[in-house]
């Protein structure tokens, strides 16, 4: 295997460097943009080994930025952001938050939100989008139970991954189960026991958080609601359980939106193409900074870092333990580099199936992992998407009612999915039982 060179990982460290020092300075982790300083890694990446042409430099970093499964991404990122902000603009927020208050006690609307998350993700395989969706209903509710903004954020954010981590039609379990060669029921089969265990755990944790937070919070002033104004939801969540591709599942949600809110008077024609185009500049930002994520890790890639650490991870394994947590090992690093588990699935999967090969792993085990961990990661990580989308829908609030921004900070606190996932897929790895084998000459 090739050791590649540990420079070429400059980019990533000096980004993670800036981006945490200069974050614990101001004292907020939002106050420092991402994409600036993902620019400073870039002209780093463009900077060094200056022997090597610029042109070869421009090209990996133009193939880096245009993985299938970035662009892609960015698209569901901009379908997301217009059904979001449309369904919003009819009304079809408000009259969710007022159905779930009227019949669901406040003491376990959260555990609640965590529920449906679980339930949207899975069914549409993007966590980013389920958290676009239904982030505004997580702020909205601040409107009626004042404080509540950060945890029920952090439930959406937690039932986001879990779907993100199970469905079919997820980026990452097509990622993780193509790259292992296996089929998706089987992989499905050796995920969900492992994390279904902790789903229930979180809901009975958010359920006595909200207890105890929420118990004066009887007299709710609920607004009223029209059931008809909700259906764009139901629509999207039967669509993607029946297994149609989240981007024909958002853009029919779209189309249903439009055609509620002008036949309820909610909107206009003129009213639905702005807020499709306000959904879509809702996104740019984060899509622009996926496409130069890829693109400096296509330059590192090309300069040997990601060899590197594939090299760092792999050289002493004996036993099938240790190939699993290794692969686990090296799934986290590079999460927490490129802060996008889909590509560190793409990235890692193929060494991950060499390792899998040379120790004789089970190969639904091996792509569980990938998804589990990476997905243990994706969700903790404050420059990751996840929690940058459920920022960006409670900034905007907070923004425009002139109120201090909320740092992740104030919502990692409340990630017990992420967490726990995590341990339970480590402890998965720890305590199974193999003999040690012979590490491949």
């Amino acid at each position: 295997m090739n050791k590649g060179n540990i420079w070429a990982l400059l980019p990533l460290i000096l980004f993670v460097v800036i981006y945490f020092a200069g974050s614990y300075m101001l004292g907020d982790f939002y106050a420092l943009p991402v994409l600036v300083v993902f620019m400073i890694s870039l002209f780093i990446a463009f900077l060094q080994f200056p022997k090597k042409p610029f042109k070869e430099k421009l090209s990996s970093f133009a193939k880096g930025a245009g993985d299938e499964n970035i662009l892609i991404m960015i698209l569901i990122f901009l379908l997301a952001g217009a059904f979001g902000e449309l369904s919003k603009n009819i009304g079809a927020i408000s009259s969710t938050i007022n159905f779930a208050l009227t019949y669901i006690p406040p003491q376990f609307i959260i555990s609640g939100l965590f529920l449906v998350s679980c339930f949207i993700s899975t069914s549409l395989g993007t966590s980013v989008g389920t958290i676009v969706a239904l982030a505004p209903i997580a702020v909205g509710l601040e409107e009626n139970i004042p404080g509540i903004m950060a945890i029920a954020l952090a439930a959406v954010i937690g039932g986001s991954m879990f779907g993100d981590n199970l469905s079919f039609i997820s980026d990452t379990t097509i990622a993780a189960t193509r790259t292992q060669g296996v089929g998706m029921k089987e992989k499905f089969k050796v995920n969900f026991k492992m994390v279904l265990p902790v789903a229930i755990l979180v809901m009975i944790i958010y359920a006595i958080l909200g207890f105890q937070m929420l118990q004066n919070a009887q007299d709710l002033n609920v607004g009223t609601y029209e059931i008809i104004k909700i259906l764009p939801y139901v629509l999207v969540f039967v669509l993607a359980l029946i297994g149609l591709n989240v981007i024909w599942t958002l853009g029919i949600g779209i189309i249903c939106a439009a055609l509620i809110g002008l036949f309820t008077g909610s909107i206009d024609f003129l009213a639905i193409l702005k807020s499709i185009n306000d959904g879509f500049a809702g996104m740019f930002e984060l899509s622009i900074l996926c496409l130069v994520i890829g693109g400096v890790v296509g330059i590192i890639r090309m300069n040997g870092g990601i060899d590197y650490l594939l090299h760092a991870v792999t050289k002493r394994i004996n036993s099938k333990k240790r190939a699993e947590l290794s692969i686990a090992f090296l799934v986290s690093l590079v999460n927490l580099a490129i802060a996008n588990n889909t590509i560190t699935i793409v990235i890692v999967g193929p060494i991950a199936k060499d390792i899998s090969d040379e120790n004789q792993l089970d190969g639904s085990r091996v792509a569980s992992i990938l998804d589990t961990i990476s997905c243990f990661i994706q969700g903790l990580v404050p420059y990751g998407a996840q929690i940058l989308a459920a920022m960006a829908a409670a900034n905007m609030l907070l923004s425009e009612k002139n109120q201090p921004l909320m740092s992740p900070l104030d919502v990692m606190q409340y990630l017990y999915y992420p967490v726990l996932m995590g341990i339970v897929a480590f402890l998965f790895i720890l305590f199974r039982k193999e003999k040690k084998i012979n590490p491949a000459v």
